[in-house]
């Protein structure tokens, strides 16, 4: 970095220091649901004592808090253990979900894919071509931060710029784009999942699917590019200004590599084609039981395609480029994704009793009625509380990283209050999903953080927390307003989310005695 410290970054470092002590001296996200699940059966059995109750605004019932460790609680929750969670919505899809995506990482399609987009784009496009590869590789878990973040380093410095500005930019892409994509991702299941179990606290009938957010994801990838750009060319750069060290050089693509990719492509052409096959024909069989296109298998089962469609492109390119030598390679492929997952599945093991009790104890419903009728009281509109939501979950973040962690303590409350005031669970979570983004990138506490200073370190030994903070900030900044201003007009013009996801909700009419 060209810049000399001054007061204004000191002051930085001061507060990302006091955030980093406070995010060091919170538990293991694990540790801390079984804390919260703990917390929720002291509330239920106090709430209890004290008389707690609200009106069930769907069945018109008064709900009164169920005392969880009383003697038929405390049967409830050592028989329904491995129910609570083998159901939990979030494990099964995700798990499915990154068996195909381990696939294609694992056979090279993926890396081979963003080298591709990197390489091949005109000079005056650089940075804009980063980005978006930042915000694409999220289809793939965390890919972006290993691969393309130094990778987009050594291509600033191959093309004589400095590599910091380089590596900024795909950050901004892979960490402040972190819920955009043109695609499904991992992270669109893992959040359905979550916003669905909130749900069922007010209507235990209602489908959340990982495309409840799509269409508005699709649009953000857009904004989140151009700002980041943006951001980028005008801000960062001249402040970073030029790299005086060793320019570096980047590998191309093999002949191999290129020929896996074309048939991969090939691959996706032909799903594409039985996809067009069985949704055009009036009767088609992908089509849904209402002759629909909203109601097709293929939405409710998005994974599945996900699935399938990754794994066939993947074993493809596995094949034609020698990576994959026989079926073991592909099983082995699947396995090393599972592996990656096995501190996800303990975190969801206490994450599934939380949310298990907070529905069974009724406190759910008792905290989302009370709180509605305290915002309903308040008369602040929907783009004020929108506003405020975005702010607290950025806030959050600061401290608390993980994104399903923070949804799953979040969701049974948030969503069903939100369904109260007449708001779809797709908006909370959309609502959700900016503010999350959006302050990744200068938050200590998300898990690529020492990563990304270790990347920053190679061509500034100098560079930490403040180093990154003050050179990310200005994403931070921009990506807030310009997509808060984003939601703000999807709101207002009334549009759709994603497919049959609506912005209102409207509860069930209480049944008459």
């Amino acid at each position: 970095m060209t810049s000399t410290p001054t007061a204004r970054t000191t002051l930085v470092d001061r507060f990302l220091n006091a955030v980093e002590r406070v995010g060091n001296a919170l538990p293991n996200p694990a540790s801390l649901f079984a804390i919260f699940a703990l917390l929720t059966l002291a509330l239920s059995a106090l709430g209890s004592w004290l008389g707690w109750q609200a009106k069930h605004p769907a069945t018109g019932e008064i709900v009164t808090p169920l005392n969880l460790l009383s003697k038929s609680g405390v049967a409830r929750i050592i028989e329904e253990m491995v129910p609570a969670y083998t159901s939990f919505a979030p494990l099964g899809v995700v798990m499915v979900a990154m068996l195909g995506i381990g696939i294609a990482e694992s056979s090279g399609l993926i890396s081979a894919v963003i080298r591709m987009l990197v390489l091949s784009a005109p000079r005056r496009a650089l940075t804009l071509v980063i980005v978006l590869a930042g915000v694409l590789s999220n289809t793939a878990s965390d890919i972006g931060y290993v691969l393309l973040i130094p990778l987009a380093g050594v291509v600033f410095s191959a093309v004589g710029r400095n590599p910091i500005v380089g590596m900024a930019a795909a950050f901004a892409g892979v960490s402040g784009g972190f819920s955009a994509n043109l695609v499904l991702g991992t992270i669109d299941p893992l959040l359905a999942g979550l916003t669905e179990e909130g749900a069922h606290i007010l209507d235990p009938a209602y489908r959340v699917n990982p495309t409840a957010n799509y269409y508005f994801m699709f649009v953000s990838t857009f904004l989140i590019v151009l700002v980041g750009t943006w951001v980028t060319e005008k801000i960062v750069a001249p402040r970073c200004g030029d790299y005086k060290g060793e320019q570096e050089t980047i590998e191309r693509l093999s002949d191999q590599e290129k020929k896996g990719i074309r048939w991969s492509a090939l691959a996706l052409v032909a799903w594409l084609a039985v996809v067009a096959a069985g949704l055009l024909p009036e009767n088609g069989v992908l089509r849904g039981a209402d002759g629909g296109m909203l109601s097709s298998p293929l939405l409710k089962g998005v994974i599945a395609t996900l699935f399938v469609t990754a794994a066939t492109m993947g074993v493809v390119y596995g094949f034609v480029t020698g990576k994959f030598k026989n079926d073991s390679d592909i099983v082995h492929g699947m396995t090393g994704s599972l592996k990656a997952l096995s501190g996800y599945m303990v975190l969801v093991f206490f994450a599934a009793q939380f949310v298990a009790y907070f529905r069974w104890s009724n406190l759910g419903v008792i905290l989302a009625v009370r709180g509605a009728e305290v915002l309903v009281a308040a008369n602040l509109g929907v783009i004020p509380l929108i506003l405020l939501f975005v702010v607290l979950t950025a806030l959050i973040n600061l401290v608390m990283g993980s994104a399903s962690a923070k949804w799953a303590i979040m969701a049974p409350i948030f969503v069903p209050m939100f369904m109260l005031l007449g708001y779809s669970p797709e908006l909370s979570q959309a609502v959700f999903r900016v503010g999350d983004s959006v302050t990744n990138v200068i938050s200590p506490m998300m898990s690529f953080f020492a990563l990304i200073i270790a990347y920053f370190q190679k061509y500034d030994a100098k560079a930490g927390i403040g180093t990154i903070v003050s050179t990310m900030l200005p994403y931070s900044i921009a990506f807030s307003i310009g997509w808060v201003l984003l939601l703000i007009g999807w709101i207002q013009l009334g549009l759709p989310l994603g497919p049959g996801a609506g912005l209102t909700y409207e509860l069930p009419k209480p049944v008459s005695p």
